[in-house]
């Protein structure tokens, strides 16, 4: 662990890094939405499941900010291009399945994952957040902070793990507070409602993200 005398000259930008990250996991976005359909619909385990998938598909694009892959791809407009249109198909299949919900709703209960279940709760999250150019723009805005440049392999490695927790943390209130007794029986008096919106916020991200030229 690194002392404080060393980590002082960095606080003030690792302090600003997370107010960004702050700021960006506790935003409603293409993750919450994500953890609304799984939280109401099959309780908290499985949220939490893909809340660690997103945190980890967080920690994976800030890895490779540091490492300088992120402003790489920035500057790279096919593999930006690619990554859009990869981000844009998997929301459109969430769409889907949210409208597929909506038409004929699965039975409504609480669930102990499997191991299948368990995987395809991780990757739905993991993947949703990897190809998401808009975290990639926020870690690239967090790296601009600068905060451990230059700093040794054991504050930046501190960094990384605060990062993590940060992410974990926020999005885990969403999965927490969204799988309370009260919301899901909202959701069962409103299920078809809640899945036809939940399936046209995914299609409007969908096509925000595949139209976008930034």
């Amino acid at each position: 662990m690194p002392q404080l005398q060393d980590l002082l000259p960095y606080l003030p930008g690792i302090i600003s890094a997370y107010g960004i990250l702050f700021v960006a996991a506790l935003s409603p976005g293409p993750s919450v939405a994500l953890l609304v359909g799984i939280a109401t619909e099959q309780g908290r385990a499985p949220a939490l499941i893909a809340t660690t998938g997103i945190a980890l598909g967080s920690l994976t694009i800030n890895v490779l900010t540091l490492m300088g892959v992120g402003l790489l791809l920035s500057e790279i407009a096919w593999a930006m291009s690619l990554m859009r249109l990869a981000g844009a198909a998997y929301l459109f299949y969430l769409a889907y399945g949210a409208f597929k919900k909506a038409i004929n709703p699965p039975k409504l209960q609480p669930m102990k994952p499997t191991h299948g279940d368990r995987l395809k709760h991780f990757s739905s999250g993991y993947f949703l957040q990897v190809t998401n150019p808009k975290a990639i723009s926020f870690w690239l805005a967090i790296a601009s902070v600068g905060a451990v440049d230059g700093a040794s392999f054991n504050i930046v490695l501190l960094f990384i793990l605060g990062a993590f927790c940060i992410s974990f943390c926020c999005h885990g209130v969403w999965a927490v507070a969204l799988s309370l007794a009260s919301i899901r029986r909202g959701y069962a008096a409103c299920r078809r409602w809640i899945e036809l919106g939940l399936g046209g916020l995914f299609l409007f991200y969908s096509f925000k993200l595949a139209t976008s030229d930034r």
